[in-house]
Parts: C-alpha cells; sequence; structure tokens
C-alpha cells in the first residue's frame, strides 16, 4: 500500500504528519511513502531529509491519491475530491463536532480515522496525540505569557533592592496544565494550580505547584478520563476562588474543556478586571470558545490593562517537535492497523482501539462507538488452606538405645575394674 503526506493547507498550520524517522520506520513495515512537495518546510523537514530515508517527493494530486493518506487537520472539501474511493484518511477529526464532515466522507466511501477519537485506556497510550499536543501547549504558553509579561519570572535580588517572582495560576491539572506548571516552576514563578479533581493533587506537588483546594466535597470522577462538568453550587465556589486569586496572581493559564461541549466560562470580565495591570491570561480552551469571558480566538488582546492570549495554534508554534510527536502516534497507530508488518491494513473492529478511533467504514458513519467494556475483576483468591500437621507421638527408640548401650558400657567396665570400683555404686 501507498501512504501519502499532503502539505497542511489549514491557515498557519505548520506541522507535518510524517518525520523523516516515522518515514524510516513506515518503510520497514512494508509501505511505500509518498511526500508533497515542501510539506515538511515549515517544521525544518527537507525534501532531501525525506528522500535519504526512502520516501519519494511527490505532487499535490498524486499524494492524495494513496490508499492511505496521514494528516494533522481534517480534509477540506477540495482535499476530499483528491481522494480515491476507498482510501482511508487518518487525522484530528473532532467528530463530536464535525457531523457533516462525516457523511461527506460516508457518501464518497472514505474511511476515516480520529486521532483526537483513541480511547483513554493504557494500551492506547502510544497513540494519545491529544495528550501529545496537549503538552506542547502547555509548555508553550509559559512561553508566550513570559514573552508578553513585562517582569522577570523568577525572584531576583539587584543593586536596585530584592524583586519578588511572578506568581501564576493554572486552571486544569491534565496534561497542558501540568506541562505548564512545570515549565512555570523551572523559571522560578510561584505556582498554584486548581483541578476539581482532588486526586491530581499529588501530581501537581510533584511538578513544584501548590494545590488550591475548595471546602466543597463533590464527586468528580468520570468514566472517560476527563473532568466532568460540575454543580451550580461547586462552580459558585471555585468562581469565588478564582476571584480571590485574580486579585493575587500575575499570570492566569486555563486548560479547562469538557469533550464534545463549548468551554466553561470560567474568569470573567470582573475577575479580568481585578488582576494587577500589567497580568497575563493564557486561554488554552480558546479554540473552544474560551475559559475566560474576554478571550478572541486566535488573538492577543489587552483588555482592562491585562493581555489576554487566545492563540489557537500553540503546537504549531514548535512545529518540529510537534511533528516528531504527532508522527510517532501515527506509527504507533500503524503497528496496530498492520499488526503482519506487510504493507497493509485493516481496520479489526474486535480491537478497542481501533474500534474507537474508526469513525467511518465503508460508507457507514461508525461514530460513537460502543462504551469499552471493562473487564470483570476476577474473583477472590480462596484463602490457601494451612496445611495440618499431624502431631505424633515422640519415639522412645532412641532413648532405648542410649540406655542399652550406656548399660554395656558399665558391665565392660566392671569387669575390668578393680574389686573396690564397683562398690561405689553399691552403697546405699
Amino acid at each position: 500500500m501507498i501512504i501519502g503526506i499532503p502539505k497542511e493547507s489549514f491557515s498557519g498550520e505548520k506541522r507535518v504528519a510524517a518525520s523523516p524517522k516515522s518515514v524510516t520506520a513506515l518503510i520497514k513495515m512494508g509501505f511505500e511513502v509518498q511526500i508533497e512537495q515542501q510539506a515538511g518546510f515549515e517544521a525544518n523537514f527537507s525534501n532531501e531529509a525525506y528522500q535519504e530515508e526512502g520516501a519519494t517527493i511527490v505532487d499535490t494530486a498524486t499524494a492524495w491519491k494513496a490508499d492511505l493518506v496521514l494528516k494533522v487537520n481534517a480534509a477540506n472539501d477540495d482535499e476530499i475530491k483528491l481522494l480515491k474511493a476507498g482510501a482511508t484518511i487518518v487525522s484530528f477529526v473532532a467528530p463530536a463536532q464535525n457531523e457533516d464532515y462525516l457523511k461527506t466522507m460516508a457518501a464518497a466511501n472514505i474511511n476515516v480515522l480520529a486521532m483526537d477519537a483513541v480511547p483513554r485506556i493504557s494500551r492506547a497510550q502510544a497513540l494519545d496525540a491529544l495528550s501529545s499536543m496537549a503538552n506542547i501547549a502547555g509548555y508553550r504558553a509559559v512561553i508566550e505569557a513570559s514573552h508578553h509579561f513585562s517582569r522577570f519570572f523568577s525572584g531576583q535580588i539587584t543593586a536596585a533592592g530584592k524583586i519578588p517572582p511572578a506568581k501564576v495560576m493554572v486552571i486544569g491539572a491534565g496534561v497542558a496544565g501540568l506541562a505548564a506548571i512545570g515549565a512555570a516552576g523551572s523559571l522560578g514563578a510561584i505556582v498554584r494550580a486548581f483541578d476539581t479533581r482532588i486526586e491530581v493533587k499529588e501530581q501537581i506537588e510533584s511538578m513544584g505547584g501548590t494545590f488550591l483546594e475548595l471546602d466543597y466535597e463533590e464527586e468528580t470522577d468520570s468514566s472517560d478520563g476527563y473532568a466532568k462538568e460540575m454543580s451550580k453550587a461547586f462552580i459558585d465556589a471555585e468562581m469565588a476562588l478564582f476571584m480571590e486569586q485574580a486579585k493575587e496572581v500575575d499570570i492566569i493559564i486555563t486548560t479547562a474543556m469538557i469533550p464534545g461541549k463549548p468551554a466553561p466560562k470560567l474568569i470573567t470580565a470582573d475577575m479580568v478586571k481585578a488582576m494587577h495591570p500589567g497580568s497575563i491570561i493564557v486561554d488554552l480552551a480558546a479554540l473552544g470558545g474560551g475559559n475566560c469571558e474576554l478571550t478572541e480566538p486566535g488573538e492577543a488582546v489587552v483588555k482592562h490593562d491585562v493581555t489576554i492570549i487566545g492563540f489557537t495554534d500553540l503546537p504549531s508554534r514548535l512545529p518540529q517537535q510537534s511533528s516528531q510527536l504527532y508522527s510517532t502516534n501515527l506509527t504507533n497507530m500503524m503497528k496496530l492497523l498492520s499488526p503482519e508488518a506487510d504493507g497493509t491494513i485493516e481496520l479489526n473492529f474486535d480491537d478497542e482501539v481501533i474500534r474507537g478511533m474508526t469513525v467511518v467504514k465503508e460508507g457507514e458513519i461508525t461514530w460513537p462507538p460502543p462504551p469499552i467494556k471493562v473487564s470483570a475483576a476476577p474473583p477472590p483468591k480462596a484463602a490457601p488452606v494451612k496445611e495440618v500437621v499431624e502431631e505424633k507421638e515422640p519415639s522412645n527408640t532412641g532413648k532405648n538405645i542410649t540406655m542399652l548401650i550406656a548399660a554395656g558400657l558399665f558391665g565392660w567396665l566392671g569387669s575390668v575394674a578393680p574389686d573396690g570400683f564397683m562398690s561405689h555404686f553399691t552403697v546405699f
């Protein structure tokens, strides 16, 4: 089979779905790899680098006519027309929000696998492109904040006196949040973090942050590995906490997202007004509408003397690193699609990972997938039966033999000893 890697057409997108290293792995699995001319240019991967690993450089139409197309973003209408019937395309899709896209692909008989629909199970961690990109976004959020912040992150002692460290609050301690906590802490800032899940407290503290707790208890577990929507009472309590923190901190980084729904509004205009002039907000949920009421997706704006950064392309601002991680996720996915490494793929619905990712198959929409069945816990092992050792009465055999030997020695001694010697044993 031929794998095609087209150049990304989405405005501002600098990532590419294959690195030279991943091309090597795909060819070893028996596939022929075709890269569109200059597809990796923005990620600092040259045509020559791909060719050295065995790929063929082709034009746009040829890359799209491949049996299997690997992309970062979903195909647009013009690109869909270039795909051949029966082909398979793998990319980020956001299937819950793109029903029309799924219908179009089903009508065109195109198989679609969504990299943002990888099940949250241990076996699928190597394919989890959302986590890979979130890690980069969290790190980059701190870099963007430091670029716009007009002070040091770390405390300094100078000839002009002592400068206090910046105070950073991170909302959400998922992959992006933890990456932001680590990056801000490494720059010397005082980092505080909040998450609805109390179980992430240790993770926050292990990254050097302080966990902000609410004086309110509510069940926060969800079945899909993501944070769930909370009750109004809980939200009111956390909003009071955020207002209190907004008056103190210099930088707020928000990461709260609910799959398939608009991002929750956590930072109000009043909170922005309460922040110090020159403060920074980085809204990682901007693509979903933003966690801040004043966020403008894709833009960095100043409102009430606070810079609000709503960039939606943070992973693409580190294009080489993002492409390396994403292409590794895709390579790991290919190992599932082609377990025999024979240059062919199979959409095996008996594999829960492949089933979860496949949103269109052979003209039918297969989204959403059935819930992943969690195997019942094995019955507890029976308590080991303690072996009962029958206690036997001690044997007198050894004692009797000892007495016989002693009597024999005593008799022999009496036969050879003087007459007066034995009288010592017979006087009472």
